[in-house]
């Protein structure tokens, strides 16, 4: 398997993205895991997978492929499902000889937008030591898109989530589609499943295929994907939300995410910035601010269905008469006079550099 690193890497790979790495081994006996209470989406016993996760060996094979990975200044990145920041944290490696790029997917099991939840987790996973990687959706989990929309303010909870994991301290990785808004196209029938979990599991488990549709191109037949019938088909959003379409409208998604990851490329306190949080008693809005040397940045989410009043004190960082030059909103309407009595609007963004 090394030897096989190494073909790839001499013909210029970068690195690996390396699949399920906490299911690798299996117990050498294939003793049976023991047996919880309830039952999965199978309709099956729900098991405790000690036999067959996280075994030590798993760790093991990660340090052999970072040293080898070392020899070609190569990345690897794993999909690594863990319960809490502790798990999370062991697959860097003791001596931060595993991977450079384990992905913290806890965000994605998060069941609404609650600013104290992801504020506590942020905190965690930054106390931790390590070079976080945020990811809120993949081609295994149902859309963020769909899983937070609440039928009014869906584009804008997409911009939302997208100023979230991309002005955090870390890498982010993106799932294609988020730039645009696509939605899950989960089955309505289960003649209609094409992914083989969604055909044993159906009705409670309905498979992958509504995350994993073609990507949305344009507003002609199958979202300019494909000129014959896909595997998948495209939801009926595809006629609003298309590159396309989006590419041409300044208020889209998609220009948001375009604006914020210029901002992300080319601010020096997005880039290296510390993290710094504020306000940590607010339920609704998540306030922070990311330095480096002189530069700040302040980043404020509403992340709640109604206006929050946003009130600032900066005097802590040296700021005691601050003043707030706008980067990038999505409010609807005119910007507010006074920046440290800032009116925000439902689930609304708000980044500012901040100086003397």
């Amino acid at each position: 398997m090394l030897d096989e690193n190494r073909f790839w890497y001499k013909r210029g790979v970068a690195g690996f993205r390396l699949d399920a790495v906490d299911t690798l081994f299996e117990d050498p006996a294939l003793k049976d895991n023991p047996i919880i209470p309830g039952t999965d989406n199978f309709g099956r016993p729900k098991m405790d997978e000690i036999y067959n996760k996280k075994l030590p060996e798993v760790h093991d094979v990660m340090r052999k492929l970072r040293s080898t990975a070392n020899e070609y200044g190569a990345v690897l990145i794993g999909e690594t499902w863990t319960s809490n920041v502790g798990e999370l944290k062991e697959y860097y490696g003791a001596k931060n000889d595993e991977l450079q790029l384990p992905m913290d997917l806890m965000m994605t099991g998060f069941r609404g937008l609650s600013a104290d939840e992801y504020r506590k987790h942020i905190a965690a996973v930054n106390a931790a030591g390590n070079w976080p990687v945020y990811v809120i959706s993949n081609h295994d989990i149902i859309r963020s898109y769909t899983r937070y929309a609440d039928g009014e303010h869906n584009d804008d909870i997409a911009k939302l989530m997208a100023a979230l994991y991309l002005t955090l301290r870390g890498t982010a990785v993106m799932y294609y589609g988020e730039e645009i808004g696509m939605e899950n196209n989960t089955p309505k029938n289960r003649e209609d499943v094409q992914d083989p979990i969604g055909k044993i599991g159906w009705p409670l488990e309905k498979g992958r295929d509504g995350e994993r549709t073609p990507m949305q191109w344009n507003d002609k037949p199958n979202a300019g994907f494909s000129s014959v019938k896909p595997w998948l088909p495209v939801p009926p959003s595809y006629k609003t939300h298309n590159v396309d379409t989006e590419k041409k409208d300044p208020n889209s998604v998609l220009s948001f995410y375009r604006q914020l990851l210029a901002l992300r490329h080319h601010e020096p306190a997005l880039l290296e910035g510390s993290y710094i949080a504020l306000n940590e008693d607010d339920p609704n809005v998540l306030t922070f601010v990311r330095q480096y040397k002189n530069d700040a940045i302040l980043v404020a989410l509403n992340m709640s269905a109604g206006q929050q009043k946003l009130l600032l004190d900066l005097s802590a960082l040296g700021f005691n008469a601050p003043k707030l030059s706008m980067l990038l909103t999505d409010f609807h309407k005119a910007l507010p006079s006074a920046a440290n009595d800032l009116a925000m609007e439902p689930y609304s963004v708000f980044i500012a550099k901040i100086t003397k």
